[in-house]
């Protein structure tokens, strides 16, 4: 399967606070790391994860952020959901709403797909009448018309996690952090979500950052992909993958580009001793 380009929409103000400035060539920022650090404890134990870190994404966008374990990876998505503050540096997304999906889907089990997405809109304040009919186009978005009324016990692990990807719609985020999502399915399941979630982003124009352990996964989605030092995380590379290319998981150009990255990893991992 083929995944096609994705453009960054028009520079538009964002909702809830300021835009950034306009960068070259018209895009806008969406996220903004500028010179982020991140130590966890004090004195002679404490650990740096991440090391003047600077990174901007541009609205509608799709960056993934791969590097070996314990890079900070997951850390810097933290930090750009407001789930932790930088020890040093600045973290900004412009006053834009930021949601943000995991491994693990962490659906409800006591309430249906419909119920659980319905609970992301609730949170936001919408009135009761209008949740169901949100929740259930959400539901035909991400392809699970027909399985509103199953609980999570009654859906496979990528359905689940399509329901945990509607939910996170569901809060009419601009910003969307991914960290491993598909990590836990088959490569067949993954394969189909990969090409259902290029199709949604490119419909919302969303902005996403996605971690990710798999090149290919990164390669395949990314519209640049960068890598990151081993501990304590420092950005050391950056790849563009062009948009006229085939995105198949299998195709040539897939296949070069990932090995080309994993060849930059390898050098990186044993550098440190991995």
């Amino acid at each position: 399967m083929s995944i096609g380009s994705r453009q960054a929409a028009a520079p538009e103000k964002a909702s809830g606070g300021s835009a950034f400035a306009d960068a070259p060539g018209g895009r806008q920022e969406a996220v903004r790391l500028a010179g982020v650090s991140k130590r966890y404890g004090t004195g002679a134990r404490s650990v740096l994860a991440l090391d003047q870190v600077s990174l901007s994404v541009y609205r509608g966008e799709f960056v993934c952020l791969i590097g070996a374990s314990g890079c900070g990876k997951s850390t810097l998505l933290s930090l750009v959901a407001g789930l932790d503050a930088p020890t040093a540096g600045k973290v900004s997304v412009g006053g834009r709403r930021v949601a943000m999906m995991f491994q693990e889907p962490g659906l409800l089990p006591w309430l249906t797909a419909a119920g659980n997405v319905e609970l992301a809109l609730r949170a936001r304040g919408v009135p009761k009448t209008e949740r169901r009919q949100r929740a259930g186009e959400l539901l035909r978005m991400v392809r699970l018309d027909g399985f509103a009324s199953r609980r999570p016990h009654e859906l496979s692990g990528g359905m689940r996690q399509r329901v945990a990807l509607a939910r996170a719609l569901a809060q009419d985020a601009d910003v969307l952090l991914m960290d491993e999502p598909f990590g836990a399915l088959d490569a067949m399941t993954r394969d189909l979500l990969h090409e259902e979630l290029s199709r949604i982003c490119a419909g919302q124009a969303l902005t996403v950052l996605f971690v990710t352990h798999n090149v290919r996964e990164a390669v395949r989605l990314g519209d640049r992909v960068i890598v990151l030092s081993s501990r304590p995380g420092r950005v050391i590379e950056e790849y563009r993958v062009p948009g006229d290319w085939s995105r198949g998981i299998d195709s040539a150009q897939t296949v070069n580009l990932a090995g080309t990255i994993t060849e930059r990893l390898r050098g990186e991992m044993g550098r440190h001793g991995y």
